[in-house]
């Protein structure tokens, strides 16, 4: 049995999801680098049959629908209602016949099987029992079919995540406390040796995991870069839980954080770490 998700379900289906789907533009161009290192490591070839899984507001699964074509056919799985309903309507603008939407906990939920490729870009953190739920997903692969996958590396090998969280507590007056490495959330499968293990045991095969790098570009500015921080990454949770009455004096510690880590022209672009991790279903 795959673990209970509902907590975050309810999270994605809430303010939480209604903003992330508000955020897409940004948070794509964020992000974008480390999925294009997945989509290389995944290999896709022309008419496959592909889940990506964790697809939010669908733009890695309009790139593997261009990558597949028209003879392919790509299924986002998403829990996010609001994000799934911004992924229908460019769906209906690109007009892209090999491409769908479910609605679903792909860690559970019924999936189409026989499929040759599952992807996923920062989606698959998040399982609150991730052996049964890859083992679920692997069934949904043929026997010579395969995963590629995206995931944060450790949290102070992320800057543009850590720093402004650091920087916000300490104006705060918040100790950092000790949470478990290893609970659902950003930066889960950091632990490389971990992962495997997870893959392993569920079922998969010729597990590799190659790291990858890529400028994180926050802002234009300090202020910029503080501002995109509060929206996205860990900061923006912690900003939630503390109420937005306090928003103003931790945004003026962020900036001041992040400063030393603008470019010559202003911009905060502080390197990012991920992994890329491939393993195949047989």
């Amino acid at each position: 049995m795959a673990g209970d998700n509902s907590e975050q379900i309810a999270e994605w289906n809430g303010t939480l999801g209604e903003r992330w789907a508000s955020l897409q533009a940004e948070t794509d161009r964020i992000v974008a680098p480390f999925g294009d290192a997945a989509l290389k490591a995944a290999s896709v070839s022309p008419g496959e049959r592909i889940l990506d899984i964790g697809c939010g507001c669908g733009e890695t699964t309009f790139a593997l629908g261009r990558l597949t074509g028209a003879q392919g056919d790509v299924l986002g799985i998403d829990v996010s209602g609001p994000m799934l309903a911004e992924a229908r309507t460019k769906a209906g603008e690109l007009a892209m016949g090999n491409v769908d939407f479910l609605e679903a906990d792909a860690s559970s939920a019924p999936l189409p099987g026989m499929r040759d490729l599952i992807y996923s870009r920062f989606g698959i953190m998040f399982f609150s029992a991730p052996v049964p739920a890859f083992a679920h997903l692997r069934r949904a692969l043929h026997d010579q079919g395969r995963i590629a996958f995206v995931c944060w590396r450790a949290p102070r090998l992320n800057p543009w995540a850590m720093a402004p969280l650091a920087a916000a507590r300490a104006a705060l007056g918040l100790e950092g406390g000790q949470s478990d490495p290893h609970a659902p959330g950003p930066f889960a499968f950091a632990d490389d040796t971990r992962v495997r293990a997870i893959l392993l045991e569920a079922g998969f095969r010729s597990v590799e995991a190659e790291a990858v790098e890529a400028p994180v570009r926050l802002g234009a500015s300090a202020r910029l870069a503080a501002e995109s921080a509060s929206r996205i990454g860990p900061l923006s949770r912690l900003l939630r839980e503390i109420g937005e009455h306090r928003r103003d004096e931790t945004l003026e510690a962020v900036e001041t954080a992040l400063a030393p880590l603008a470019g010559e022209d202003g911009s905060v672009a502080p390197i990012g770490s991920a992994w890329v991790f491939t393993a195949r279903a047989g």
